[in-house]
């Protein structure tokens, strides 16, 4: 009796937890367990990644094909305002001074997953003083079917 308890329990919270809780579920955890992968300039493999090569990895999960740099990625999708983004946009900046240069994946939470030259697979908020002054565009390259299943609805 107390086990069935406990799950009934379990699902009640699963089932009025909202979004946040499927989104932990998904994309959120595949990214946690890649936290900590190094960079690697042009990387595209577990062995290391660069940002646009870590974006290519993650959404290939999802059968989305992105071209392989930053700047290209930056032209696919649909062009998003920054205050209508939703986990599984991309995220772009200027961090040379010269144009989109790097790019990550919008986690939800105020959060984006990226390859960080000097952490490797990382999270970071977008309100970081850093990525906030070099912020550039979002881009949404997913329909609702895919953004469904990194929210791990389907």
């Amino acid at each position: 009796m107390k086990k069935l308890i406990i799950s009934i329990f379990g699902a009640a919270v699963l089932f009025t937890s909202g979004a946040t809780n499927t989104e932990a579920s998904t994309i959120n955890t595949m990214v946690n367990n890649m936290t900590g992968i190094p960079y690697k300039w042009g990387g595209t493999t577990m062995a290391g990644f660069d940002c646009s090569g870590f974006m290519r990895y993650l959404f290939n999960k999802y059968s989305i094909e992105l071209p392989r740099t930053s700047q290209q990625q930056a032209k696919t999708g649909t062009p998003i305002s920054k205050a209508s983004i939703r986990t599984g946009d991309l995220v772009f900046f200027n961090t040379t001074g010269r144009g989109i240069s790097h790019t990550g994946v919008y986690i939800g939470g105020g959060q984006f997953a990226h390859a960080s030259t000097s952490k490797g697979i990382s999270i970071t908020k977008l309100s970081n003083p850093y990525f906030s002054d070099r912020y550039v565009t979002a881009r949404r390259v997913t329909g609702q079917f895919m953004y469904n299943k990194m929210l791990g609805k389907i």
